[in-house]
This record gives structure tokens, sequence and C-alpha cells, in this order.
């Protein structure tokens, strides 16, 4: 029989075997019940955005409901317009599309006769087969379910949308009655919530003008449909490193193969994204968010094949987003401060720094420096006073 010593602590090691099979649930856990959370996360972060311009509201004067109307009429009405235009466009590109795929082909069997004139052992005829589809409707009949998969979807977000912002008008309050002591918690939800509500304005204004921007270089390149690849970079610019190169493909593509293109068309359009995507993912982004809110490049990666695992799609549009609310979480107590620094792109916080400039410009400070020399001092003795 193992007897345990009680001289000997099992503490670190048991926390780490605990804390390790914790998170083994949790993964396998969100990856099977992925269906049930992307909605939630959706409508969460949807909601989280749209808080904003109803305390704005509040402040002008709306009562909370009047202001959470008004913030859904005005969301709703803008996303469906936006909506109406984007089909419009996508149901052109679909009337478009097998012209394209012929054109594409036509310089697809242009490539193979070329490497062929090389002396490469290639035979055109039997590669040409391979992209050759042996169902024709197959493809449409596939985007047309996923379609209305999408549709349903969207329902569900903006339902749930609409009953968070609702939720939130009595929140602070439900938190009061529930805990005994509600101000600690209340105060770091509180930083949690603005750091966050920070976080996402900044990235979806940084992707809305990206999505503007590239629309600007589709329509002055002359590629066709502009509108709906501008809002595929302004959807794609959610996914780190290879979100903005996966969204200049279509375009680029497009451009090189229309007759008005060519090859030093599709090349500028090319530079004017890399352009776009350098000045705004590595000049405007971090200056706006601040270096507290970066997360280091291996970091931004590895979300991005986690969460695309457990999540798909959605996953890896929203995993920066989701790892930069676990860090700002993390960030919020003191106890797991250091994971956050962790998962940071190795700066010092920029707390921490102007805690520190204001400790030290702290009106007073060169008194209190000076306050011992004067101290030190010895007193001068009274004038017609001997020492006896």
């Amino acid at each position: 029989m193992l007897h345990r010593d009680d001289n000997v602590r099992y503490g670190l090691p048991l926390t780490l075997t605990l804390a390790l099979a914790a998170l083994v649930i949790i993964v396998a856990g969100i990856r099977a019940g992925a269906d049930l959370i992307i909605p939630i996360l959706l409508g969460l972060f949807i909601a989280v955005i749209c808080t904003s311009p109803v305390n704005w509201l509040q402040r002008l004067g709306l009562s909370p409901r009047l202001a959470v109307l008004v913030t859904l009429l005005v969301i709703g009405g803008f996303l469906s317009l936006v909506g109406l235009l984007v089909v419009n466009a996508f149901g052109t590109f679909i009337e478009a599309l097998p012209g394209i795929e012929r054109r594409l082909y036509e310089h697809y069997l242009n490539v193979l006769d070329s490497l062929a004139a090389m002396g490469l052992a290639i035979n055109p005829d039997t590669l040409a087969g391979l992209v050759e589809g042996e169902d024709e409707g197959g493809w449409l009949s596939f985007l047309l379910g996923g379609l209305g998969n999408l549709l349903m979807q969207s329902m569900v977000v903006a339902l749930l949308v609409v009953f968070m912002l609702f939720e939130t008008l009595n929140f602070r309050r439900k938190v009061a009655y529930a805990l005994d002591d509600p101000e600690a918690s209340l105060r770091r939800f509180q930083e949690f919530s603005e750091t966050l509500k920070r976080y996402l304005a900044v990235k979806t204004l940084v992707s809305l003008l990206t999505g503007v921007m590239a629309w600007l270089a589709c329509l002055l390149a002359g590629v066709d449909f502009p509108l709906l690849w501008g809002v595929l970079a302004f959807a794609l610019n959610y996914i780190p490193n290879i979100g903005s190169a996966i969204a200049a493909v279509p375009p680029v593509l497009l451009l090189l193969l229309s007759q008005d293109g060519g090859l030093a068309s599709a090349f500028g359009l090319a530079m004017a994204y890399l352009g776009i995507n350098f000045v705004l993912g590595n000049l405007v982004e971090p200056r706006l968010m601040g270096r507290a809110l970066g997360l280091s490049t291996f970091v931004a990666f590895l979300s991005l094949v986690v969460w695309g695992w457990m999540l798909g799609v959605v996953g890896m549009l929203l995993s920066v987003v989701l790892t930069m609310t676990l860090k700002i979480a993390l960030d919020s107590h003191p106890q797991t401060r250091w994971m956050a620094y962790m998962l940071g792109p190795g700066k010092r916080p920029m707390s921490d720094r102007i805690a520190t400039e204001e400790m030290v410009s702290a009106p007073g400070s060169e008194e209190e420096a000076s306050q011992p020399t004067l101290m030190t001092k010895s007193p001068r003795p009274e004038p017609g006073r001997d020492e006896r």
C-alpha cells in the first residue's frame, strides 16, 4: 500500500495536471458543440459592438429601451441595404461565372501547353481532364444549400443580438443582487468590457476602411463586381496573416482573365492590396489599439489554427477576437496578468508605462526628493547667543 508523505507538497504537479485535463475537456466540448456555440459567439460580439451607440444615445437623453430600439433599427437598415447590394452583385457574378470559368480553363490549357513546349514531361490532355467536373450542377446546389444555411444562421444571430441588448439593461442590477460584495467584480467586468469594446470597435473600423479602400481600388482598376470584393476584404480582414491575401486573390485573378485587363493591371491591383494592408495593418491599427492590445505573431497564427480547427471558418474569422478576449480577461485579474503578458507582443504594457510616468511626474515629487537633504542640514545658531 502506497503511503502519502505529509512533508511532500503535491500542489504544483496536481494543479498542472488538473489544468491540462480541464483544458482538454473544454476544447472537446467547444468542438462538439460548435453548431450551438457559433451563433452565440457571433451574437455576443455584435451585441458588444452595439452597446457603444446605445450608451451614446442614452447620454443624449433617450431612455435605455428606446436607445436599444433606435440602434437596432439603424444597424438593421444599414445591413439590409448592404445585403441587398451584395446579393445583387453576387447574382450578377453567378450569371457571369460560366464565362469566367471558360476563360480560366483556356488560360490553364495555355499554361500547360507552354510547360510542355519547354520540355517538361507534361501531358496537357491528362492534366486537363483532372480539373473537369463530372457534375456541372453539383457546385450550384452546394452553394445554394450553403446560402440557405447562412440565412437561417443570420436570423438566429439577429434574434440573439436583440435579446442580448435588452438583457444588458438589467445586468448590473442582477450582479448586484447575486453577489455579496459586487463592487470588485463589477469594476473588473467594467474594465474588461470597455477594453473589449475598444478592441472590437477599432478592429471593425480598420476592417471597414480596408473594405472601402479595396472597393475603390477594384473600381479604379476596372474589375467587375467591386462591391463584392470590398465586402469580402472587410470580412476576411478579421482573419490574421492570411485573410488579406485570400481577399486579394479573386479580384486579381478576375482582372488577369478579363479582356480589358492583363498582367500589368493585375500586378498593380495586387500592389494596391499590399499597400492597403501594410498601411492599415502595420501603421494605423497598432496606433489606434495601443501596444497593450496586441498579440505576438506566433500567438496570432496559432490562434488561427486552433480556433479554425474547433469552430471552422467562423473560428478563423473570430480567432484574433477570441484570443484578444481571453487576453483581456486574463489581464483584468492580477493573478493571471502574467499569462496576458505571455500572449502579448513582448512590449511593456501601456498602462504600466503611463502609471510609472505619472508617478515620476507627480506634483511635489521634487520637493519630496529634496526633503531628506533639508533634514540633514544642521540648524543655524541664533546670533548673539554663545554656546556653553
